[in-house]
């Protein structure tokens, strides 16, 4: 006898919870896809792969999911939970502490969701007072820092499309922003990536910008020239119009621009600091951004426009 198709689900999820408590979150997203198809009114199956797509940082996908199960089951605490996990991890901290409060009301006696509400209640309101610490110190915003009004101009004289300048021109700016604010609420740590911009995607959030972790490109010449080879293949599998390549000083052991003689010789400040450098097909442009301490404060200051043919960090990624 056929099993039904809510047998056949419950099987399927079964094997997917499986495979997501052994840390294979693609091939459990993919086991819960078929059951929803066999059972499309189960909310669970809808919580269970917002978590597998969150696991894989498919976020947009697991803010779906996890809206969808609150609508099938509005007065299920885990629907609530799930959403306000994605809006956590895309860094919306004030609607995912709203979203864990509404889980909480719809069951008061989970203590889970009660640890994830006073955990990040303390982590919105440090986030407040570092922001505010930054602010008082006078910590410029991107389009002050990184003087984006002449960036805009010179890119609408490169590029046709007003919309694509807009896109890019956020792009840019929500990239140094976020930088600069990583520095200081991290103490100088910074991950060396390139953040790539495509046109086809209409929302820049953190998963339909492609990232790809550069950390150990900068050790040698062979190692940088193996990386600026995959980079440009990326440009053309992601079908990118732009990159935006962020690296901090002591990251680099190759190419040192800051030692450069001659006409490469460096004239900037001494300091430590990151590199965020600009790829488009017609358009090219580095800048320095300078970070100290004052008070034992991590601080960033004005970036220092460098000229791109003598102190470009790395080769240009569009052809």
């Amino acid at each position: 006898m056929a099993a039904s198709s809510e047998e056949q689900a419950a099987s399927l999820k079964e094997q997917g919870n499986s495979l997501f408590k052994a840390g294979n979150f693609l091939k459990a997203a993919a086991l819960y896809t078929q059951a929803i198809k066999a059972d499309p009114s189960n909310a669970t199956l809808y919580s269970n792969r917002s978590a597998a797509f969150l696991s894989l940082l498919k976020v947009t996908k697991a803010l779906a999911d996890a809206e969808m199960t609150i609508q099938l089951k509005p007065t299920w605490e885990k629907g609530y939970f799930r959403k306000g996990c994605v809006l956590e991890a895309m860094d919306r901290l004030d609607e995912a502490l709203a979203a864990y409060k509404e889980a909480l009301q719809q069951n008061p006696q989970s203590s889970e969701v009660a640890t994830k509400i006073k955990r990040l209640s303390q982590l919105i309101r440090d986030k407040k007072r570092t922001q505010d610490k930054l602010a008082a110190k006078g910590i410029a915003k991107g389009d002050k820092c990184l003087n984006l009004d002449s960036l805009k101009a010179d890119l609408a004289s490169k590029v046709i499309n007003d919309k694509i300048v807009e896109n890019i021109y956020k792009f840019i700016k929500d990239l140094f922003e976020s930088a600069v604010k990583d520095w200081c609420e991290k103490s100088g740590k910074l991950d060396a990536r390139v953040y790539f911009y495509t046109e086809k995607r209409k929302e820049i959030t953190e998963e339909t910008v492609p990232i790809v972790a550069v950390d150990k490109a900068f050790e040698s010449p062979d190692t940088l020239s193996s990386c600026v080879s995959f980079l440009r293949q990326h440009v053309l599998d992601t079908s990118s119009v732009a990159a935006c390549l962020i690296v901090p000083k002591q990251s680099i052991s190759f190419p040192q621009v800051w030692k450069g003689q001659g006409s490469r010789k460096w004239k900037h400040s001494q300091s430590d600091g990151f590199f965020l450098q600009l790829e488009l097909s017609a358009f090219r442009r580095i800048w320095f951004i300078p970070c100290g301490s004052e008070n034992g404060q991590p601080v960033c200051r004005n970036a220092e426009p460098l000229d791109i043919d003598a102190h470009a960090v790395i080769a240009p990624l569009f052809r």
